[in-house]
Order: C-alpha cells, then sequence, then structure tokens
C-alpha cells in the first residue's frame, strides 16, 4: 500500500528527502512548494473514475503529499497524518479490542498515560505501566492478554531511554505489535522501524513542523497489513489532518535536519551548564556521560535531541520562581519549536496523572523541563543562570 511515486529520492541523503519528497505534485503551473488542496470534496470523471481523491476526510492531495515526505524520512510503506498526536495515539489504540493488554511505561507523556488511564481502560483495554529502561520488567509484564508494547524514548520528561532491539525481540518471541513514539527525537535522530519496530507515530506539532503554529499527528506503518488498517481506521473515525495543517507541516519538515543540528547544539551547551551549577540537583539529558544511559542512546540514536529535564533545589516556590523568572525560556506547555520553552511537569504536562503516578514514575515538584530551540546557547544559559540567581 505504499502511497510515494517519489523513489527516485529513495537512496537520496535525508536533508535531500526532506526537501523534495512528496512535494513535486503541481503539473498545472510547476509550483516549487506544495500547493493547498483546501476543496472538501473532489469531483469524477464517470461512475468508476476520479483523479485519486474523492472526499478531503479519506485522502487529500495536500496531505498525501506531506505523508509521503514522512514515510520517506522514516522508512516506512505508509503514514496517515491525524488531526493531533492523540488522535494518532487514538486511531492506534482501535486497532485492539476489548480485554486486550498493553505494556507500555510508567513516565510516558501525560496526554498519553491519561488516555490510557482512563479513557480506554473504560473500554475494555488493559495497560500495565513499567520501567521500561530495564528490558527485564517488559518481559515480567507480558501475560497471555497481552498484544503489544508502546514504547516512548526518551521518556517524557525524565529522559529515560528503552533499549528499542531488546524489546523487539521480547515481542517477537510472544508475537506482540511494538509501537513507538518517536517525537521527541524525530526521525533525523532515530528511526524506531530500522530497529524492528512495526508501527512510529509523532506529534507534527513538534519537531517535524518545528514552528508552534499546527497541531497534528502521523502513524507511520511497514506493512500492507498495518496500512490498510490505520487507513481504514482514519477515515472511519474521521481524524485526518486538515489540508492547512499539513502544508505547514510539509513547510516545516523541510529544515528538520538544520533545525535538529541547532537544538541539540543549544541542548548540550545547556546541560554542561546545568550540571556544573550549584542550585541544580540533577540534569536528565542522555547527551551528558552521567546519564545511565548515554551508551545505549549512542547505540541507537544518532544524536542526543533538544530536551532535558532537571531539578532546581529548594521547595515547589523555587520552582515557580524559576519558571517565570526566564526571558527568552517562554512558559508553555508543547516542545519542539524554534523558540525555547520551560514548565513544570508536575502542575503542567503531567498533572493528568494521578500524584502517586507521577511519584512513581520520578517526577517531582521540582522537576523543570526544557525544549532547546535555535537561539544561541549563550543567551539561553545567561537567561536561565540569571533565573537560577534570582
Amino acid at each position: 500500500m505504499s502511497d510515494s511515486s517519489d523513489h527516485k529520492f529513495e537512496q537520496m541523503g535525508f536533508e535531500t528527502r526532506s526537501v523534495h519528497a512528496g512535494v513535486d505534485i503541481d503539473s498545472t503551473f510547476n509550483s516549487c512548494t506544495t500547493p493547498i488542496y483546501p476543496s472538501s470534496t473532489f469531483y469524477w470523471e464517470d461512475l468508476k473514475t476520479n483523479k485519486g481523491f474523492d472526499y478531503t476526510r479519506s485522502g487529500n492531495p495536500t496531505r498525501r503529499a506531506m505523508e509521503d515526505n514522512i514515510a520517506s524520512l522514516e522508512g516506512g510503506l505508509s503514514c496517515r497524518a491525524t488531526s493531533t498526536g492523540m488522535s494518532a495515539v487514538t486511531t492506534i489504540m482501535h486497532m485492539f479490542q476489548p480485554g486486550d493488554h498493553i505494556i507500555t511505561g510508567h513516565d510516558i507523556y501525560g496526554g498519553t498515560y491519561r488516555l490510557f488511564d482512563d479513557i480506554f481502560t473504560k473500554i475494555g483495554l488493559k495497560f500495565s505501566f513499567v520501567d521500561m529502561s530495564d528490558p527485564a520488567n517488559v518481559q515480567a509484564a507480558v501475560t497471555d492478554a497481552t498484544k503489544a508494547i508502546w514504547i516512548e524514548t526518551p521518556s517524557n520528561p525524565l529522559m529515560r531511554l528503552v533499549d528499542i532491539a531488546a524489546v523487539v525481540k521480547i515481542a517477537n518471541s510472544h508475537d506482540l505489535l511494538t509501537i513507538a513514539d518517536n517525537t521527541f527525537l524525530s526521525p533525523y535522530l532515530q528511526r524506531p522501524l530500522e530497529l524492528g519496530v512495526d508501527i512510529v507515530m509523532h506529534s507534527t506539532t513538534k519537531y517535524l513542523n518545528g514552528h508552534s503554529d499546527v497541531v497534528g499527528g502521523c502513524i507511520v506503518t511497514n506493512s500492507e497489513e498495518h496500512a490498510e488498517k490505520v487507513d481504514y481506521l482514519v477515515n472511519a473515525l474521521g481524524l485526518g489532518n486538515s489540508p492547512f495543517d499539513a502544508w505547514l507541516v510539509l513547510r516545516g519538515v523541510k529544515t528538520l535536519g538544520p533545525r535538529m543540528e541547532a537544538h541539540q547544539k543549544g541542548a548540550m551547551a545547556v546541560a554542561r551548564f546545568l550540571e556544573s551549577h550549584p542550585q541544580v540537583d540533577h540534569v536528565y539529558y542522555p547527551g551528558l556521560e552521567s546519564h545511565p544511559q548515554h551508551e545505549l542512546a549512542k547505540q541507537q540514536q544518532s544524536g542526543f535531541g533538544a530536551m532535558l529535564s532537571f531539578e532546581v533545589k529548594g521547595e515547589k516556590s523555587d520552582t515557580e520562581r524559576v519558571c517565570t523568572q526566564t526571558n527568552l525560556f517562554l512558559l508553555a506547555e508543547s516542545l519542539g519549536g524554534v523558540e525555547s520553552l520551560i514548565c513544570a511537569p508536575d502542575c503542567m504536562t503531567h498533572l493528568s496523572m494521578e500524584e502517586s503516578a507521577r511519584r512513581a514514575a520520578g517526577i517531582t515538584t521540582q522537576t523543570i523541563r526544557l525544549s532547546i530551540g535555535i537561539e544561541n546557547p549563550d543567551d539561553l544559559i545567561a537567561d536561565l543562570k540569571q533565573a537560577l540567581e534570582a
């Protein structure tokens, strides 16, 4: 069920595919950028013939161009774009039946945790939230009802890594589906399909778009069977990405490579600064040699990304002080944009988790999460320094 006609780009570099894959669809005026097709419906030539699209909920030329581009970058067979990252998760969960059991991490994104723990449990799905940084915990959680393993690596917000190859090996031994949320690193820095994962999802809101001006999601599959299921569900559930949002993501993804290099250059500089600051207890960043899974990060990633968290010394009031005293870091949820963001997961991104679940995951009142943008690293460090010492 491959959609892409851009086979001429398959052997080219990542940056080249980011710019060219999927975009060359305007034969009328030879536009260098993909046009936006806002039409809700497309007319037929006769009762058997159309030009590949009939109704935008089912498919749209702008969305298809973006899907082909992301499929190329992830090395997948097919991609379907959804209205939000959470609707991508929702689509995937509809692949399962009441009574099915899914293993996932205990420190995943709060919105995903809420969807699993509160919404889908009510319709019969079962979940085990375990520390997936140790593959033995994953193995121990497998039951006769287990159907899938949901991987989020690095985890949000404490940057724990999952050994993808080890988890895939466990899954294959039990005939389980593996799904990876690759939002934090993007396909520029990590490609789970190459490590044996079956399905990859993204919140395209984040690094793929990169400009904090759209919400969206996508699901990349590597087999005809899974591609057909996802295609059917996105259409049946009405979760497709809008043409304008798809166009924005397709515009943003062209600069994914250069942006990620700038992002992670800044992240490394900020992480090293924080690690040496007396007001900081601990820094969570896989690029630091002090991170317990630094070597694993070097094995399964081609870079360390731009997300990091740290524990500030003091009380909850000190967390609030730091978060509200920055000038360049904006106090906001989300991540992956060109601007740097700061947040307190305990009362922001992960508030939807029960407090006991947050504590079990290691999230404290002193945890601060940073999304490093593409600003000058020296300016970001100076901003954090004055906030920490205010």
